[in-house]
Order: C-alpha cells, then structure tokens, then sequence
C-alpha cells in the first residue's frame, strides 16, 4: 500500500509538470506569434495519462452493541453514626496576683526625756520693799490720763538669784495696751527682792505674781 501511493503521487506530479508545459508553450507561442501548426504539432505529440483515483475504502460497520445486562441496585450504606463532640472546655487564665507591697512604717523617734522637776525653793523670793511704792502718779501715761482710762492689771515677774526681775509677763489684762506696756516697762527696773533659796541654803531664781491697779490721780 505504501509504494501504491507513492506511484500515484509521482504520477500526479508529472502530469502537472506536462500540462504546465503546454500552456507555457501556448502563450509563448501566442506571444510571439508562432504558427497554429506548430501548436498543434506539438499537441499531437504528447501523450496525456489519465491517472485513475482509487476509490476509498468502505467504511467499517460499527460493533454490535453489547446484550442488555440487568442493572444491579446499588448496595445500602448505612450512614456513619453521628458522634457528638464535647464542646472544649474554655482555656484557663491564670490571674498572677501581685505580691504583697512592703511599706516599712516609719518608726517615730523616742520622745526626748522629760526634764527633771522643777527645783522647789526652800524659801520663796520676797520684795525687799512695798509693791504699792513701785509706781506713782507721776508715771500715768500722759494719754491714758487724759482719756481717763484706767484699770488693773496682773503681772508674773521672773526673779534671780541676785533678786533683780529678769523678766515680766501680763497674766490679766488692763483692757489698754499703753497700760499694759508702762506695767512690765517699770516694775524690772522698780521692784527689788530677797532672792530665794534652795535646799542647800543657796540663792536660786523664782517668780512673783502680783497685781497692780492703775488709778486717775486726785
């Protein structure tokens, strides 16, 4: 079948080759006007081959179709049992508790230690002179006459031990202060006293309270 069908196509081929010719003679000879009988001549001379085609071969009848088999059922699955899964459990936080914060108490200082007790005075100070002779009319504030003001005030006087006054203090008030102020002004430098003395008969410091009232002069 093989070498078949390559003599066909060679045969093909050269009767195409052939029929080209022709034609190309023909026009060149009607180009150039060569004599009818020159075509014709040459047409006599070739030999034309009728190449017959083969006919195809018949189509192949298709296979019988296969004898009706009975359709099996397909089998019964049962379904897989459904399985309940438990929910998971929720993830546990642990909660880390701080430790305890240490806030050292400050630890207050001992109280100084009290000082010892007073030292009692045997004998208390004493004026040496009257306490009604430490003032006289002549020291009335000059303002406080005028206005008529009077009234009495209490003093504390802070003694030595060479029974000079160290200090005076107005315990009650006059109600004036230029009262107040010529009463602890005059009586450290007035007033004189026997000083006191301890328990070993030594002078010692003391105090004397006292009153004086200041009267208008007559």
């Amino acid at each position: 079948m093989a070498y078949a069908d390559h003599s066909q196509g060679s045969s093909r081929t050269i009767s195409i080759i052939i029929v080209a010719l022709i034609h190309a003679v023909l026009g060149y000879a009607f180009v150039t006007g060569l004599g009818m009988k020159y075509v014709k001549k040459a047409a006599e001379q070739l030999n034309v081959i009728d190449v017959k085609e083969e006919p195809p071969p018949p189509d192949e009848e298709p296979p019988p179709p296969p004898p009706d088999q009975p359709v099996e059922p397909p089998p019964v699955v049962a379904p897989p049992p459904i399985v309940q899964t438990p929910a998971p459990a929720p993830p546990i936080q642990t909660v880390r508790t701080p430790p305890p914060v240490f806030n050292p108490v400050p630890v207050a200082a001992p109280p100084p230690p009290a000082p010892p007790p007073p030292e009692v005075p045997a004998s208390r100070a004493s004026p040496r002179s009257s306490p009604g002779s430490w003032l006289s009319d002549a020291d009335y504030p000059s303002r406080a006459q005028r206005e008529e003001r009077s009234g009495t005030a209490g003093f504390r006087l802070e003694i030595g031990p060479d029974g000079r006054v160290t200090n005076c203090t107005i315990t009650s008030s006059t109600g004036h202060a230029d009262l107040d102020e010529a009463t602890c002004r005059l009586l450290p430098r007035r007033a004189r006293f026997k000083p006191a003395t301890a328990a070993g008969g030594g002078p010692m410091s003391d105090t004397y309270n006292g009153r004086i009232t200041w009267r208008l002069p007559e």
